[in-house]
Parts: structure tokens; C-alpha cells; sequence
């Protein structure tokens, strides 16, 4: 069977072509996409560069490759606000995952709720910044004329689904991001979305009770992207649940720790899942189970900032990192530039820690970046523990996946082995095997385990030594971010 996976993230759009009887992509390509960046936390798309860039990705495909084509499936990240006029156009610049603007509303929701404590426990998850809740909100107070006229708030992912097949649906896993959802019901909670507006339940698309293929490609979208009409188009979801399937952890006890623009740390679980001190998020997957996840809104990010600052490629920052001793001789780096999702900061910013004349150097000032982007990920390990979560092994994806001196980083610091797939596709893979799994029938951890394959040389297991340095230096880490919480409270 022949599946194409399109990624849509936050900077670019990418499809990928997957053959299942040669185990290999035959065919991909990329896009990059803008963003709009404004004050106080504003980070904005438009959704028609989305649709231009898949357009583009499709079209430099060979079309040899395109006509073999059977399924379709749509990873996109999380979070963002689509709002669908009726006729189908959008009404306003998508508000992406990584937007902090809507804080306010954030606590306006969650005070109509009882408090965050109450509306945790009720519904799975708080109301973080970045969720949607509080973008629709947002958007009714400050656009309402718009706001009348929406007729189905979407996500990245349905919006290109919508465009795909005409078809206004949501599926379990990116809904259960929104803030608006109960996932333990797989349903909306029509008491959270009444705290928003009493109109808004009617504005909010059916969620699909499953996985499954939603209908096909349309005949006009089909030209468009020179694939046939008979091309299906499967549920995908957010690009976290996507990644779950192309790391393969869609089984209990599987972790895959994500190094990218943002960072993310998740795993598969069969029951329902609530971390009572909200560290984690509640997530649904899309292949039927349930999905604890940790988001950093702050990985490459905080690396990428300090190689650019530093005027260094990212070989060079590595290898500085890796000239200095575990600890960068005391400097400490909170990792918080965009604000941060947890711990629970939107208007945190970095901070860079414990400076003297002898330590303020290029080697100690790169390590401390890759040293505090980790020690977040501590914090999801620990709660996954602490929950009853096994953390055996960890799967390691994303851009700072490539970097040798980082994996063995992330293996120190977890005290686990650390394994890398084959494909860096984790998002559109996901999305590439979810298609086929809906087309064939049967069992998800088959279809991963028949595909996705690891590379050996890449793998790095844990020295004892060093994981018992990091675990009293993340002490002092966890003790620095608790110190600050006072001057970033809103």
C-alpha cells in the first residue's frame, strides 16, 4: 500500500510518500512557512500558506508516485485556533500553539470553572496558554462581529482536512488539546464551553468516537494535487499522537522524548489519565488509547538562540558544549524565551544563571543551554513515575535527535538507554502508517513494529556516574526555577 503523511508544523510544511511493501519514503518535500510575530506573546499564521505550501509539496512529488497513492493522512500541530466561516473561508490569522496572548483568558475560564484544581479533575486538564479554549475566547471579545459568523472552530489538522474532503470533523486526540473536552467521556464538556459562550457548542465540530477514514479526497482538491479521486483520507490528528505512531509508542510503557521547536515527552497508556498536579497533559492518542504528555515550549529554540548569539553552526555549539565538565562549571540556563507551558510560566523568560569571571565562557554557556532544555524533561520523567508510568527505555526524535553529544545527554540524565528510528519523518511516518493501519484493519503495534526500525549506532546508554551528578544538579535546577516563578507570575 502506498500512504502519503503530511506534516504540517509550526515551520513548515512536509508530505511524505511511504511504500509498505519496500519499507521506505520514495518520495517527500518540504516548504517553509512564516510567522507572524508580534508583542505580548503573539505567534500567527495564515492558513492559505498552508494550503499553497501543500500544494507546492504535492505538485514537486513525481507523478508517477502521486497516481499510486491509496491514503492520505494529516499530522498538524496542536493547539491552533481555525475559525471556518460558513462558505468555508477563514476569518482570522490562525493563532498557533505557541501563542502566550490569551493568558488572561486562560484564568477568566478556569475562575467560571472553580479554579484550575477543579477543572483539572473535572475534564482531564487545565486551560494552559496555547490551548484553544482561550483563543476562542479571545476572539469573541475582541472580534465578536467575526465571531457571529463562524460556523466551526477547527485545528491546523482539520482545517486541512476540511480542505482535503469537505468534511467539518474532529478527531479524539487533537480535541482532547483543546481545553474544551472531557477526556474521560471523549466529549465535549458543554458546562467549559457555556463558560465561553452559550452559542459556542453549536460552532464546535462532531468528535469521531475512533480512528477511521473519514471519506475521500475531493475531485477538486484531487486536480489540484494531481492525485486520483479514489484517494481515502484517514482521521490523523496533532502532530504529538502522530509522533506516538511513528516512534512507535502506541503500547504501555513506551516513551518517546521529542527534541524540536518545542519539546515533548509522551507515551501510550490504556486507561483514562490524570496527573492530579497537572504537570503532565491528559491527552487522547489517535490510534485508541490515552497519551500523557509533557510540552516544553522551549528545545531548539533555547539552543538555537544561544548558537545564533554565539555565532556558531550547530556542529560547533555541540562540540563547545561537549569541552565542558558536567554542571559548565556552575552557570545554570532556565530555558524560558517563549514563556513556558511546564512548569506553568507564559510570561518566564530565559535566564542565565550563576556567573563568575573565571566560568562566563562559549564551552560552559552551551552545555548550560543543552544541560537546562533537558532538566524540563526531568520534570515529565519524574511525573511519569510518580504516576505509575514505566520509564524503561527512551525513543528519541527531532532535530536535536541528530546531535551525539545531546542523546548521550538525555541517557545521563534519565539514567535510560536511548534509542533512535531510522526515519526522522516521526510526524509524517505517524501520520503515512496511521493510513495504512485504517485501510488494513487490525492491530496498530503491528502495523508499527512491521515498519518502523531503529538505528543501532545511534543508540546510548546511561553512565551511572553521571546520572548520579545530574540528579543533585537538577536539585538545584528545580530549586532556581521555583526562586523565579515570583517575577514571572502574572
Amino acid at each position: 500500500m502506498i500512504a502519503a503523511g503530511i506534516d504540517a508544523g509550526t515551520q513548515s510544511i512536509k508530505v511524505i510518500v511511504y511504500d509498505e511493501e519496500s519499507k521506505s519514503i520514495v518520495a517527500s518535500h518540504a516548504e517553509p512557512l512564516e510567522l507572524i510575530v508580534k508583542d505580548g506573546g503573539v505567534r500567527e499564521q495564515k492558513a492559505s500558506w498552508w494550503i499553497d505550501a501543500v500544494r507546492k509539496c504535492f505538485n514537486a512529488i513525481p507523478a508517477e508516485i502521486r497516481s499510486e497513492i491509496e491514503v492520505i493522512s494529516v499530522s498538524g500541530q496542536q493547539h491552533g485556533f481555525v475559525p471556518v466561516a460558513e462558505d468555508g473561508s477563514v476569518l482570522y490569522d490562525v493563532k498557533l500553539w505557541c501563542d502566550t496572548s490569551t493568558a488572561p483568558e486562560c484564568h477568566e475560564i478556569e475562575e467560571k470553572m472553580g479554579g484550575r484544581k477543579a477543572l483539572a479533575e473535572r475534564i482531564g486538564n487545565p486551560i494552559l496558554p496555547g490551548y484553544t479554549a482561550s483563543k476562542i475566547l479571545w476572539f469573541r471579545k475582541n472580534h465578536p462581529d467575526l465571531y457571529d459568523h463562524m460556523k466551526t472552530v477547527m485545528l491546523p489538522h482539520d482545517y486541512l482536512n476540511f480542505y482535503l474532503t469537505g468534511m467539518r470533523v474532529m478527531e479524539r486526540g487533537d480535541a482532547s488539546g483543546t481545553g474544551l473536552m472531557d477526556i474521560f467521556k471523549g466529549t465535549w464538556d458543554e458546562d467549559v464551553v457555556k463558560a465561553i459562550s452559550p452559542d459556542l457548542i453549536g460552532k464546535l465540530p462532531e468528535i469521531l468516537p475512533s480512528p477511521c477514514i473519514i471519506g475521500s479526497v475531493s475531485s477538486e482538491t484531487a486536480g489540484e494535487l494531481g492525485i486520483p479521486g479514489s484517494v481515502k483520507v484517514a482521521s490523523g490528528g496533532g502532530d504529538n499522537m502522530m509522533s506516538a505512531i511513528g516512534t512507535g509508542a502506541v503500547t504501555d510503557g513506551a516513551v518517546t522524548m521529542s527534541l524540536g521547536t518545542s519539546g515533548t515527552l509522551f507515551s501510550s497508556v490504556s486507561h483514562a489519565f490524570h496527573d492530579s498536579e497537572n504537570r503532565l497533559a491528559s491527552f487522547c492518542s489517535s490510534h485508541g488509547t490515552w497519551l500523557p504528555l509533557l510540552c516544553t515550549m522551549n528545545c531548539t529554540v533555547a539552543s538555537e538562540i544561544m548558537r545564533g548569539f554565539m555565532g556558531f553552526d550547530v556542529r560547533e555549539f555541540d562540540g563547545r558544549a561537549e569541552k565542558a565538565p558536567i554542571g559548565s562549571e556552575g552557570l545554570m540556563m532556565l530555558p524560558f524565551f517563549n514563556g513556558e507551558r511546564v512548569p506553568d510560566l507564559p510570561e518566564g523568560k530565559g535566564i542565565l544563571f550563576g556567573m563568575t569571571p573565571d566560568n562566563v565562557k562559549a564551552e560552559n554557556i552551551a552545555r548550560a543551554t543543552l544541560e537546562g532544555v533537558t532538566f524540563e524533561f526531568l520534570l515529565g520523567l519524574e511525573a511519569f513515575r510518580e504516576n505509575g508510568i514505566a520509564v524503561d527505555s527512551i525513543i528519541l526524535t527531532g532535530g536535536g535527535s541528530k546531535s551525539p553529544f545531546w542523546r548521550q545527554l538525555v541517557a545521563d540524565m534519565s539514567g535510560c538507554p536511548v534509542r533512535v528510528p531510522v526515519s526522522s519523518e516521526a510526524a509524517a511516518l505517524g501520520s503515512a502508517l496511521q493510513g495504512i493501519w485504517l485501510m488494513k484493519g487490525g492491530e496498530i503495534a503491528d502495523v508499527v513494529s512491521e515498519n518502523i526500525a531503529f538505528d543501532d549506532s545511534k543508540s546510548a546508554l546511561p553512565d551511572k556516574a553521571n546520572h548520579e551528578k545530574y540528579m543533585k544538579l537538577y536539585e538545584k535546577w528545580h530549586s532556581l526555577v521555583d526562586a523565579s516563578v515570583p517575577m514571572f507570575s502574572v
